[in-house]
């Protein structure tokens, strides 16, 4: 197997990342709003409903190039024949260790992208600057374990089932899959990873949101499930799962079809790592 085209993997995947981000922006902050502590409307309802997106748009590209270029990579150092039945394990260690580099990018973009969303009248320079003056760095950190903790499952589950759909339609039609193929397969494994881990999303945010030095702020995720189902039950754990299943369905379509597509271009044309 060829060593990965490291450019061609970079810019594809923060291609595919902004596309993203920037389309589904409305359905994130009607989900980050349904699982702020403060309820719907007081988080501020349907209104401002792209505050935050300044925040998102500048981490997205460089998030989802750090995550694609480090799953490559992984992918190809940890090689194996593509009918081995260790092939779903190197798909699940890949995207682990692309989430884990891709988080560094991710949170503190997503600190101050959720921070604006249920405070759509503040600017979100404002609330970057007010983050680093009140609480520094680990500030923008704030969350960045549950983040971790809730990306990893999710990839665990969506991009081994990627991969497999996408096998196993290659195998039925005898050729690789086209790009729109390739997207079907992604919103499926999406949208299916999105139910399954969408507590976990519910902690990430409650953490995000929390207060400097207040108990939730400390990042305890099993802690801030425990809470979040003592006062609200199962519908406050699975807070948000139908605007979070239709955004990562939606996303998981246009992002691994675009980056397959892009990728795919890229490496036609030369675009590949010195």
């Amino acid at each position: 197997m060829d060593r990965p085209g490291s450019m061609a993997a970079l810019v594809a995947g923060g291609v595919a990342g902004v596309s993203v981000d920037l389309i589904l922006f409305p359905l994130d902050t009607i989900k980050t709003r349904l699982q702020s502590p403060q309820g719907f409307n007081k988080a501020g309802g349907f209104r401002g409903i792209y505050a935050g997106v300044p925040s998102a748009a500048i981490g997205s590209f460089p998030n989802a190039a750090a995550f694609f270029v480090t799953y490559e990579y992984v992918k190809w150092f940890l090689h194996t024949d593509s009918s081995s039945y260790l092939t779903p394990m190197k798909h699940m260690l890949a995207a682990s260790a692309g989430e884990v580099v891709a988080c560094l990018i991710r949170v503190p973009s997503e600190v101050v992208k959720q921070r604006a969303q249920v405070s759509a009248s503040t600017r979100t320079f404002q609330i970057f600057s007010n983050i680093l003056y009140e609480e520094g760095i680990q500030g923008l950190y704030q969350g960045y374990k549950s983040t971790v903790l809730r990306e990893i499952p999710f990839s665990l589950v969506q991009f081994p089932l990627w991969e497999s759909l996408k096998a196993l339609w290659s195998w039925r039609q005898d050729h690789v899959v086209d790009s729109w193929q390739s997207a079907v397969c992604g919103a499926f494994a999406g949208g299916f990873a999105a139910a399954v881990t969408t507590p976990l999303d519910v902690a990430k945010t409650r953490i995000m949101l929390a207060k400097a030095g207040s108990s939730t702020a400390n990042g305890n995720v099993l802690s801030t499930l425990h809470g979040v189902w003592r006062s609200q039950g199962l519908a406050g754990l699975f807070a948000g799962v139908f605007p979070r299943i239709a955004a990562i369905s939606l996303g998981g379509f246009i992002f691994l079809g675009a980056y397959d597509r892009t990728h795919s271009l890229l490496l036609e044309v030369g675009i590949k790592s010195p």
